[in-house]
């Protein structure tokens, strides 16, 4: 009985906080003890995130300053900002991470111009250069409130807690995107199934893409590039490393030696050892792979072209 009262009870103060909140309007909710005051923040201080291409150009971004106050403010309000780069070391002090400041960010308005009768104005900045950065190194790009001024000429205090927007950049995998993939799978009794269609690989991380296995399963191939090299035609080329969560890794592998038909196109740019590999200037992946199903071998040969 005790509990059934207690639980009761718990219901109906539930009942009455929730009912108090949402007599308050959304942005008009202030402490008693902060009644005139006003402070100025931006509007989310949590971490928030954009994926940018490694492709040159510029990329552009907004976020909301707020003036967080029980009155509308009664004089225009200049809030400056600047770019804030010391913020990520003390954001990963904080939290135990390893970002590293964004090195091109600049803000496309460093001052902030918040009409009296209004609490808030969206703020630009713009950041380039992904194209030079490393897709697997961790950005963030920090900007911060430096001050905030009435017309009048007074101070009004930045609150500590909310004086920054940190935006996290990480890199999108510049392997990632659609391909031309010809080639054809050698079954151990029905023949040779030949392919040639597009197809999209995703991003797993800042080295390995996904895409679907050639066969007649629907498996998972993940491409990983790794940094040994080898030369192909003149041309200094990336091996690749080739698994599936789908197979138990015995029933996977990679081929060493080129063990398609030659005589079924596309025959490989030189029948030798030059399979499993990625050739950064043409973008077009060479692969030479198997996977077993009731002990049997089937034979992958396949080329991926950029699109």
């Amino acid at each position: 009985m005790k509990n059934k009262i207690s639980l009761t009870l718990s219901f109906l103060a539930g009942i009455f906080l929730l009912n108090s909140c949402l007599k308050d309007n959304v942005g008009e909710y202030w402490k008693d003890d902060l009644a005139g005051k006003m402070y100025a923040t931006v509007a989310v201080a949590t971490l928030q995130q954009m994926a940018l291409k490694p492709v040159p150009g510029e990329v552009t971004y907004q976020f909301l300053v707020n003036i967080a106050t029980d009155a509308l403010p009664t004089e225009d309000i200049t809030v400056t900002l600047a770019v804030d780069a010391p913020a990520v070391t003390a954001y990963n002090t904080k939290f135990g991470k390893s970002y590293k400041a964004f090195p091109t960010v600049a803000l496309v308005t460093p001052t902030l111009l918040i009409k009296a009768g209004t609490r808030n104005g969206y703020v630009s900045a713009k950041v380039w250069g992904a194209e030079t950065l490393n897709a697997c190194d961790n950005f963030i790009a920090a900007i911060s409130i430096s001050s905030a001024k009435t017309a009048s000429g007074k101070d009004i205090p930045i609150a500590g807690n909310m004086k920054t927007y940190f935006l996290a950049l990480p890199i999108s995998n510049p392997y990632a995107g659609d391909y031309h993939v010809v080639g054809y799978r050698i079954h151990p009794t029905l023949g040779t199934f030949t392919v040639d269609k597009t197809e999209t690989a995703s991003t797993i991380d800042c080295k390995t893409i996904r895409k679907g296995l050639m066969g007649d399963y629907p498996y998972i191939l993940d491409i990983q590039i790794t940094a040994q090299t080898m030369v192909v035609d003149g041309v200094t080329v990336n091996k690749v490393l080739l698994s599936t969560p789908d197979l138990a890794p015995e029933d996977f592998g990679m081929y060493s030696t080129y063990t398609g038909d030659p005589a079924t196109p596309p025959a490989p740019p030189i029948i030798s050892t030059n399979v499993n590999y990625y050739n950064p200037v043409t973008k077009v992946f060479v692969l030479n792979y198997y996977y077993l199903y009731s002990g049997a071998a089937r034979k992958i040969y396949e080329i991926m072209t950029r699109l």
